[in-house]
């Protein structure tokens, strides 16, 4: 079967290493998702493993859907019934980029109805009891083709689990994840992050350093399916605790509110990386570490919701300065929205590439080779 990955724009590629990474075969990105070739027990490795995408999706059919009857009849001529039980609960989702067919809700209820009739005809009924499970359905109708999908995850695979509450401006664990990832951290070196907030990013830094899968302490929406085995989540469970690695790591994260900083460790503890990462009041503007090589990963107040333009410009200036008394065989990974953050840093980036957080449009300024 066809399994698609949506992904922030930006992690396309950071997201087909992943698969190939896992051995997922057919491996293509495209614009905000990744496909590959996978089985039912590949379901369950990528929610598990994934570090980078949002959900896994399973492709049901494609087909040209220019008005709407022809999207009422696509959907109808889909299998539902090879999925869906008799009692299964199946919202609709979805949306239209470029198509004739631009009304997202005329599209749901459309979906909804075929989808509903094709069950109801299998199953001998005219009216479906939706008590079930949650089989949602989700479709993407893009340049007059519709795609149907089910979400196997449920939740988004961001939600590992571990992070209860947050510091006011919350960063996404997959997007943390891969600016560790952009840093090419992988546990050796010590690590920083001097804004740490509820400390997402050092955490996900453990989880790296540990090759712990992220996805290990939740569930997902496939493991209530009936037509999922559930040995295969215990097969990729046990294949990827096996893969996990045991040492000593120095990760450390700081921030200037104590009460951000007693959170990051409630969070560690959580997402049992608490022997591996510490966390403490610190001041950005002062920061120093001696070693010769780390990473420095981090994701400042921008100076849009938490803090007004100039005094996150301020804060830029001060930390750049702390920032150049750094070994110089240092790289570091800076996210951030202003525009002016470069010029406050004092040093333009090495390399920059654009990212979202959200909707947010942003740059992850690359320092060091």
């Amino acid at each position: 079967m066809t399994l698609t990955v949506p992904c922030l724009f930006g992690l396309e590629s950071l997201v087909s290493d992943e698969m190939k990474r896992l051995d997922l075969k057919n491996v293509r990105a495209e614009n905000g998702r990744v496909h590959c070739e996978g089985t039912m027990l590949d379901i369950a490795r990528l929610n598990l493993n994934l570090r980078c995408g949002a959900r896994v999706l399973m492709e049901l059919g494609a087909f040209p859907a220019p008005d709407f009857e022809a999207l009422f009849q696509g959907v109808l001529a889909l299998p539902w019934e090879d999925y869906i039980p008799r009692d299964g609960e199946f919202p609709v989702k979805g949306y239209s980029l470029t198509s004739t067919l631009h009304s997202v809700p005329a599209c749901q209820a459309i979906v909804k109805k075929a989808a509903a009739r094709r069950l109801g005809n299998a199953y001998g009924c005219e009216t479906l009891p939706e008590t079930g499970s949650r089989y949602q359905i989700q479709f993407a109708l893009i340049k007059d083709t519709a795609t149907l999908y089910l979400d196997t995850s449920g939740e988004g695979l961001y939600k590992r689990g571990y992070r209860a509450k947050n510091m006011g401006a919350p960063l996404r664990e997959t997007l943390a994840a891969a600016l560790v990832i952009l840093s090419r951290y992988r546990g050796r070196d010590p690590f920083c992050d001097p804004f740490c907030g509820s400390g997402t990013i050092p955490i996900e830094a453990a989880l790296i350093a540990k090759n712990r899968a992220p996805g290990l302490d939740r569930s997902f929406a496939a493991q209530r399916w009936k037509n999922m085995d559930s040995s295969l989540w215990l097969e990729a469970a046990e294949e990827a605790v096996d893969k996990e690695f045991h040492g000593s790591y120095d990760i450390w994260g700081g921030d200037i509110d104590p009460a951000a900083v007693e959170l990051a460790r409630h969070n560690a503890v959580l997402a049992g990386v608490e022997d591996c990462v510490r966390f403490e009041e610190a001041d950005a503007g002062k920061f120093r570490r001696d070693s010769e090589y780390g990473q420095l990963v981090t994701n400042p107040p921008y100076g849009e919701r938490l803090m007004e333009k100039k005094e996150a410009e301020a804060l830029y200036r001060s930390f750049g300065q702390a920032h150049r008394a750094l070994p110089p065989k240092w790289r570091t990974v800076v996210l951030s929205s202003h525009t002016e953050f470069e010029r406050c840093f004092g040093r333009p980036a090495d390399k920059k590439r654009k990212l979202y957080n959200g909707m947010l449009k942003c740059d992850a300024f690359l320092y060091g080779k």
